[in-house]
């Protein structure tokens, strides 16, 4: 059975994209066939994986099962990982599920006949409150949320923790974009780990040249960088999730 994480968070430029690329791409080069769904319109990682941002049908035939999922999965430059594209139709995706019998499982019910092919399943999600996150959180078994180390920090993890049922996915948190130089971000790091010790991870990913360049580089960062911070840290990262797990 495939363990399904989800790299959300309601705000948007925090490093969702780049752990989904980064983890998934980990989870792969370990040996586990693994696959990762670019639930944003946008299409980030798909296009940092250089595949076109195309789904045959669009999303709305996707979710609501009239789409081989099979068919429209493309393999990636890494063995062992595969990509659900992303598709701009993607931007309608809470219409298409609004107008589904039972909306928020829909996206559970495309990933269903891929649980065997797969060990691990990543959703980069976009950044929203909305039916589309509600179905985000029925299909995923982990919501990995990045958080930069802020002054509204709390209050971001607080809106998530609001968000979620009682079923619904475990929550690993973890900070992004952390500059450890500067004392609110390391004040802020010690506060929310103290108030939240069982959700917020240890391993946090520093502010780095290395990530921006995923863009430029069109790879992940283990690919053109393998020995840089920012690599230690998602390898760490990945390391701490599996023990959680």
């Amino acid at each position: 059975m495939s363990t399904v994480f989800a790299t959300y968070n309601v705000k948007g430029g925090v490093g969702k994209t780049s752990a989904a690329v980064n983890l998934a791409r980990l989870a792969a080069s370990g040996g586990a066939p693994t696959l990762l769904w670019d639930l944003d319109p946008q299409g980030a990682s798909t296009y940092l994986f250089r595949v076109k941002p195309k789904v045959k049908g669009g999303g709305k035939a996707l979710v609501r099962g009239r789409s081989d999922v099979d068919a429209l999965i493309k393999g990636t430059d890494h063995e062992g990982l595969d990509l659900l594209p992303a598709d701009f139709s993607y931007r309608h995706m809470d219409l298409a599920l609004d107008g589904a019998k039972k909306p928020t499982a829909r996206l559970a019910r495309v990933l269903e006949p891929l649980a065997g092919e797969y060990e691990y399943t990543f959703l980069d999600c976009p950044p929203s409150v909305s039916l589309v996150s509600e179905s985000v959180f029925e299909a995923a078994d982990v919501l990995l949320v990045p958080i930069i180390p802020a002054t509204l920090s709390s209050r971001t993890f607080d809106q998530i923790e609001q968000l979620l049922s009682d079923e619904g996915p475990r929550v690993m948190a973890f900070f992004s974009m952390v500059d450890r130089r500067k004392r609110l971000h390391r004040e802020v790091m010690r506060q929310l780990r103290d108030e939240q010790p069982a959700a917020v991870l240890e391993t946090a990913i520093p502010a780095a040249a290395d990530v921006e360049r995923m863009g430029a580089q069109r790879r992940p960062i283990a690919d053109f960088a393998p020995r840089s911070a920012a690599a230690r840290a998602y390898g760490a990262l990945w390391q701490e999730i599996r023990t959680r797990l």
